[in-house]
């Protein structure tokens, strides 16, 4: 292990944040955090073709939400500052010049259509040669290699188009020690010159994460398993450029149920997606740090602390992991039915399009215990409470109000004498749910009704809804005098109709 865990998440703002790329800054954040060491945030925005606008911000404010902090990199700055790469292109450019000077790169006029044909040409021979034995037909690169700085024989494309490619060894194997799958290797002659200065002047990924990963002191490179066909390239520049290479781990790849790669036809990806949906940050993360990492096998809810004390790479499986929507929402559900009412009705109040007042805020935070066990993400918060606010309920059928044997003439003898009882027997100081359950028991039996049909009614009279949180709880939290004009209200729907 290095004196300091230095680790980074270089996200590429190319795009909105999502779960893959999310879950390798939590395996960062986390294995930084266990070792006290420090967690980097880089934005590798070198490719200017595919930025998107606004795409750093929704970056940061996805860690933001998520809690996952981060002690160098934009607005926290830093001892390696700048953290955007777009800012740091003389750093790349004069480790591209010292490169072609060592002669382990040089200048590419080669035009696409050309590279394609010597790919074309290397590609179905049944017979590479042996190792050791490579060359430019059979190796890795293209005619520009035997040229130097000077130029390509015949006539190049332009300067404009001019690139710099990093020249692979051709012979020999690169090996890594990947610290989740163990020794792999790779055969060099196999691996293409790489472009690492484009004709713009910005690098590829391949210079800059090696550049930056070396200047920043990173100790440890946790990334997606994707990433692992590119590590011979990277090993080769750490190699030519006399850089002590840090240590690497690929991260399980992220399936969907059907073990195809994570994708919008799995549903939702983008952080932001599950953010406006109503899943609580720490049940995401929760659930995103499973993908791939286990506490013992078995436990699924675990404490973040509980994370960070144990999070360990011998805990990481190699094998990819599903995402299981389902499983999802059946965690968001543990942990909104684990919160404080005051922080649930907090969170609620996010996700109701309209401002609450102080007096709404603290009636949510009454309504909030009768919702929690039936809220399974937050953007439900809105209809689940509808029926509490206003004097009068949401519109409804009338002919919902008679329960299955009563007629519209019983339902309102019915509802007539529940407004007798609560207007003659309570007051607003004398509205509890005991009193008024033992109460209006009695009156269902004196009426010969069972007790589905008549509190039935006296729920669609009071909600507008066939479903609610327990009736009697649910008329207390209203209070009278929002029930009594309930009930009114659904005595005058049941008259008119009959």
């Amino acid at each position: 292990m290095a004196a300091e865990v230095r680790v980074r998440y270089a996200p590429s703002p190319t795009g909105q944040p999502h779960i893959g790329n999310i879950r390798t800054a939590l395996f960062n954040w986390l294995f930084a955090r266990h070792h006290g060491g420090k967690f980097i945030v880089r934005i590798e925005d070198t490719d200017q073709t595919r930025l998107v606008n606004g795409a750093i911000e929704a970056i940061l404010d996805g860690l933001r939400w998520l809690n996952i902090d981060w002690d160098e990199g934009p607005e926290v700055d830093g001892p390696h500052a700048p953290y955007v790469q777009s800012q740091r292109l003389e750093v790349y450019q004069g480790l591209t010049g010292q490169l072609i000077d060592q002669g382990n790169a040089y200048y590419c006029y080669c035009s696409r259509e050309e590279l394609e044909r010597l790919r074309r040409a290397r590609r179905p021979h049944p017979n590479p040669p042996p190792e050791g034995e490579g060359n430019l037909q059979w190796g890795n690169g293209c005619n520009c290699r035997r040229l130097g700085r000077a130029g390509a024989v015949g006539e190049p494309v332009g300067d404009d188009d001019r690139v710099v490619r990093f020249a692979m060894p051709q012979s020999g194997v690169t090996r890594v020690h990947d610290l989740i799958r163990g020794d792999v290797e790779w055969r060099n002659e196999l691996q293409e010159d790489f472009v690492i200065l484009k004709s713009d002047g910005f690098p590829t990924y391949h210079l800059a994460v090696v550049a930056d990963d070396h200047l920043m002191e990173i100790s440890h490179v946790m990334r997606a398993e994707e990433w692992l066909p590119s590590t011979p390239r990277h090993l080769q520049l750490f190699q030519a450029f006399g850089f002590e290479p840090p240590e690497f781990a690929h991260l399980p790849m992220i399936t969907g149920p059907d073990r195809a790669k994570l994708s919008k036809r799995h549903g939702a990806t983008a952080i932001g997606e599950y953010r406006e949906q109503g899943y609580l940050p720490e049940a995401l993360l929760n659930f995103m740090v499973l993908l791939g990492w286990s506490l013992d096998g078995s436990t699924e809810v675990v404490t973040l602390q509980q994370i960070i004390d144990n999070f360990t790479l011998d805990r990481i499986t190699k094998s990819a992991a599903i995402f299981d929507q389902d499983k999802l929402m059946w965690m968001n559900g543990v942990y909104i039915r684990d919160l404080p009412a005051d922080e649930l009705a907090r969170r609620m109040a996010e996700y109701i399009p309209r401002q609450l007042d102080a007096d709404e805020q603290d009636y949510l935070c009454d309504i909030a215990p009768l919702v929690q066990e039936r809220l399974k993400r937050l953007d439900e918060s809105d209809d689940i409470t509808a029926y509490f606010f206003g004097e009068l309920p949401p519109d409804y059928d009338p002919a919902t109000l008679v329960q299955k044997g009563m007629d519209t003439e019983g339902a309102l003898t019915a509802l007539q004498a529940a407004l007798h009882e609560l207007e003659s027997r309570t007051t607003g100081d004398d509205f509890g749910h005991e009193k008024l359950e033992a109460m209006l028991g009695e009156t269902g039996q004196r009426l010969e009704l069972s007790r589905r049909q008549f509190f039935g009614l006296l729920r669609t009279a009071a909600t507008g809804r066939a479903v609610s949180p327990p009736l009697f709880e649910t008329m207390e939290v209203m209070g009278r005098e929002r029930v009594l004009s309930r009930l009114r209200l659904a005595a005058e729907k049941l008259g008119a109709v009959g």
